[in-house]
């Protein structure tokens, strides 16, 4: 890992395409701004994580018991 200081209005580049800028500094809040090419994805990291974690639970999902479940929710409607 690659650990650089910055300060407010100082950026980086990586990869001559994707520049990190660093915006506003304040208290132990950093707020960044990413210029990149449309194609790269660009997400924080817990949402990636929850993507993920919501594959995996649909994964182990049994189709016969979701569906049953859902049949079960219109009778009660």
């Amino acid at each position: 890992m690659l650990i650089l200081s910055r300060k407010s209005g100082e950026s980086l580049l990586i990869n001559e395409e994707i520049e990190i800028k660093i915006i506003e500094v304040s208290g132990d809040k950093v707020k960044i701004g990413i210029e990149a090419p449309k194609n790269v994805k660009i997400l924080r990291k817990e949402l990636s994580q929850t993507m993920e974690s919501n594959k995996a639970s649909a994964a182990a999902m049994n189709p016969k018991k979701l569906f049953d479940m859902l049949n079960d929710m219109k009778k009660d409607d």
